[in-house]
């Protein structure tokens, strides 16, 4: 099962500078899992306790998967994960 994982400029570090890689699961946190047997150290970043961290916004299919299942999100074959963390700014 092949799906499409897009990288956020702040996660390249653990995939050698690609924008995109593919990855495998019939879950979205098998999925990370297995980023993670491939890229030490993503998962940590996207995940917290088996949730989702809260300042990470997850889309499958441009679907925000904090609306669906969350971990529990069900993947099949050609899907696209889109991963961005949460932007925040302003004056203080």
């Amino acid at each position: 099962m092949a799906i499409e994982v897009r990288i956020p400029t702040i996660l390249r570090t653990y995939t050698d500078g690609e924008k995109a890689v593919e990855g495998s699961g019939d879950t979205l946190g098998k999925l990370f899992a297995d980023l993670d047997s491939r890229h030490p150290g993503i998962e940590a970043r996207i995940v917290d306790g088996g949730k989702l961290r809260r300042f990470v916004n997850v889309y499958l299919n441009d679907e925000d998967v904090r609306f669906l299942d969350g971990i529990d999100t069900q993947l099949t074959d050609g899907d696209s994960v889109t991963i961005l963390p949460a932007v925040a700014g302003g004056m203080v």
